[in-house]
């Protein structure tokens, strides 16, 4: 498989889950969570889908689409393994969908970071909420559901707080 046919499979997997991920918690009163903002692609396919819905983007440094940046309200720059124990000490466990897309080629250091970060992300997320993630997580409590059709296999998890699939 090529790189580009690769690609191609990761967006429509992406696509695919956080369409399950938005309709399954649009009733959840919470927050949602971008962490890694890149291009901004995934922000302004949340903004476009959820409405309502209040999005803060986790992101070291701003390098996206001007017309795909969150406002300065919205953004919650450095580095995630200080600012997500501060989102917690801020918004509690009230999030009601998390994404993460931690980019990257080296498959190696992906895991490192996910393994590194989990344990902050577990605790954001209210009950019932999701999270969509570009790679495995470490959750001890959160359980890996089914993926929602249009999603293939490695290119997109999803994560449950309550297990249910």
């Amino acid at each position: 498989m090529s790189r580009l046919d690769f690609f191609i499979d990761r967006l429509l997997s992406q696509r695919a889950c956080l369409d399950y991920a938005i309709a399954r918690t649009d009733s959840l009163p919470g927050p949602i969570f971008e962490l890694g903002l890149g291009n901004g692609r995934t922000y302004d396919h949340l903004r476009e889908k959820v409405g309502r819905r209040q999005i803060f983007v986790f992101e070291r440094q701003v390098a996206s689409n001007p017309a795909s940046t969150p406002t300065d309200e919205e953004l919650i720059l450095g580095d995630m393994r200080q600012t997500l124990p501060e989102a917690l000490a801020n918004f509690g466990a009230t999030a009601s969908l998390i994404h993460g897309d931690f980019g990257g080629h080296n498959l190696e250091k992906n895991d490192k970071f996910a393994q590194e970060i989990s344990p902050a992300i577990e605790p954001l997320l209210a009950k019932g909420a999701i999270m969509v993630s570009s790679d495995r997580m470490y959750f001890d409590k959160l359980k890996e559901m089914a993926l929602p059709e249009g999603a293939l296999k490695g290119r997109c998890f999803i994560y449950s707080h309550d297990g249910q699939p």
